[in-house]
């Protein structure tokens, strides 16, 4: 286990890091992470100029990066398919940053870190990165710091994964920073009835059985989840089996169904809501419940910042709702 930054050294220069970032310097990658994982005022105002500086605005549109959000329940085997995607990018050129967002510990604050163990990579491969991240006080919920890392990375790097495990919070709250939502489930082990029970069918993009060399166990579970997709009249959710076990299968079409749902993206409108997502995230980590009920709660909040300028950075966005709040 270990503990969340407890840094005391003046923060890293956030213009600086965004222009690296903007040169494609994938080694800023862990000086980016510590600066926005560290909450104290000074790297607060260095993660605000980075996040400035890497606004659309600055870039001349949006970050090019595939930004993918994987969730699924604890033990689906997210980490081992996650090791078979990373691999898979890499066969095609392409640079892979991977944020795995771990329960934190209730006592130390600390995240257990478990996920970055289990993912398979090549350590002397400087084209991935691989990151785990506390969630904070909120099970199965993004920090705020998770979005500012993933919105920085996507500057720099191919794609970006955002992986969490599927409880509280994590189904929504990745799919407000995801340009495409994949969501894991298993056969045979009353994962997918637990899913179709839970009300999130609106939220993947791409839905992965994994385990397919279970065979007809896996096929039913494609045919149950298929089944309903149809029933709630939802035609482009793409419903896949893999298995990560040697030899994998599946995981180059899961790749080609990701790279297809990116593509029909209309992607400056996902970025958009994803800012102001992050904007009231960051108000809400700041101001607590009180400040959101300043704003008339949570749904009021998102009504406002859906009138805002679409061209607006996050920085920006969370100081107009603190504005708001006070008046």
């Amino acid at each position: 286990m270990t503990a969340g930054p407890r840094l005391t050294a003046d923060p890293p220069d956030g213009r600086e890091l965004g222009a690296r970032l903007r040169d494609r310097d994938l080694s800023a990658a862990p000086a980016v992470l510590n600066l926005v994982e560290n909450r104290g005022d000074a790297a607060r105002e260095q993660t605000n100029e980075l996040l400035a500086s890497i606004a659309p605005s600055q870039l001349g549109g949006e970050a090019p990066a595939k930004i993918i959000g994987v969730t699924g329940p604890p033990g689906v085997g997210k980490s081992t398919l996650l090791s078979r995607l990373v691999a898979q990018w890499r066969l095609r050129g392409r640079s892979v940053a991977v944020l795995t967002v771990d329960p934190s510990s209730r006592r130390s604050g600390g995240a257990l870190l478990g996920d970055r163990a289990r993912i398979e990579r090549d350590p002397a491969d400087s084209a991935v990165f691989i990151r785990s991240t506390a969630a904070g006080d909120r099970l199965g919920g993004l920090a705020p710091a998770t979005r500012a890392a993933a919105t920085a990375l996507a500057v720099a790097f191919d794609t970006v994964v955002i992986e969490t495990v599927g409880v509280g919070q994590s189904e929504t709250e990745v799919a407000d920073v995801a340009d495409t939502v994949a969501v894991v489930v298993q056969p045979g082990s009353g994962d997918v009835l637990q899913f179709l029970k839970s009300g999130i069918m609106e939220i993947p993009d791409v839905l992965v059985v994994t385990k397919a060399d279970l065979g007809q166990a896996a096929t039913r579970a494609v045919s149950d989840l298929n089944a309903a997709l149809r029933s709630l009249g939802s035609t482009a959710t793409e419903v896949l089996a893999v298995s990560s076990i040697a030899p994998p299968s599946g995981i180059s079409e899961l790749v080609d169904a990701l790279d297809r749902h990116r593509a029909a993206l209309a992607l400056a409108d996902r970025r958009v809501r994803s800012r102001r997502m992050h904007a009231l995230a960051e108000f809400v980590a700041e101001h607590g419940e009180r400040g959101l009920r300043a704003l008339g709660g949570r749904r009021a909040a998102e009504r406002w910042l859906a009138d805002q300028d679409p061209g607006a950075d996050v920085t920006s966005l969370e100081r107009a709702l603190e504005r708001r709040a006070a008046g």
